[in-house]
């Protein structure tokens, strides 16, 4: 058995499936950041000053203070960060890993125990089962791929980030995706997407199997590793969506 085959099985994927024909491409505009005003039609200056009014001004400078950062200056504010009640739990901050001007961009939700202590998103159970799900469309962590997280801390016990601490953390996943500028963005689960496209609690089932829109960046979406461990029959269908990521790349 050929390594190729040996993950393939390991996916609940052997013998080999493709599907039939491509999804349809459903453009879903993500939401912008917080601060960032959208208009459909000219706004008049007492109007534009009323929306930007409605957000605090400390919460739009530390935005535009995050959305200029390089590299360097950026780990050094995540590390830093204190921005919420997550940081006051955890070890370490989880920054993310892997190219910095990578093709394909993937984010889960949290940190879990073992992230948490060695300081890298996905290196327990479900990171070994991300790292199959790469070589089974031909990539390896940290060539031509990025790895990050919608929070950079470890919420107690594993839970799922509350919304204020999705809203203090996600400008630095933004200015990542700014950074990177990915081709593709794969979201895993239901909490990454919900953030990055201001989903609400739509179910993730109903986003499954169509391209979105990031800000001018395809996003497919797709189940959690963590769940796939829990659930492995929903593996057929990550390996649909891994599918469609590579689809649209190549076009």
């Amino acid at each position: 058995m050929n390594r190729e085959e040996a993950i393939l099985r390991e996916l609940n994927l052997h013998p080999l499936w493709k599907a039939r024909g491509r999804p349809d491409v459903v453009h879903v505009q993500a939401a912008p950041a917080a601060g960032v005003v959208v208009v459909s039609q000219p706004m008049q200056t007492a109007e534009v000053a009323v929306a930007e009014a409605a957000v605090p001004v400390s919460e739009r400078s530390r935005e535009q203070l995050i959305g200029g950062l390089g590299w360097a200056e950026l780990k050094a504010q995540v590390h830093d960060c204190s921005a919420c009640k997550l940081r006051a739990g955890c070890t370490q901050t989880v920054f993310g890993v892997g190219d910095e001007q990578a093709d394909w961009l993937f984010v889960g939700e949290g940190p879990g125990a073992d992230e948490d202590a060695r300081g890298e998103p996905f290196v327990g159970q479900a990171g070994k089962l991300l790292d199959n799900m790469l070589l089974a469309i031909k990539l390896k962590r940290g060539s031509n791929t990025y790895i990050a997280n919608i929070v950079k801390c470890r919420p107690p016990g594993n839970r799922t980030p509350e919304q204020d601490e999705i809203a203090a953390c996600l400008p630095y996943l933004q200015r990542q995706i700014a950074l990177i500028q990915p081709k593709v963005i794969v979201a895993l689960g239901k909490t990454a997407a919900s953030a990055l496209l201001q989903t609400g609690d739509t179910a993730l089932a109903s986003l499954r199997g169509k391209v979105h829109d990031y800000q001018g960046i395809p996003l497919i979406i797709t189940y959690h590793p963590a769940y796939l461990l829990r659930a492995p029959l929903e593996k057929a269908k990550t390996w649909q969506d891994l599918c469609l990521a590579v689809q649209t790349i190549d076009v």
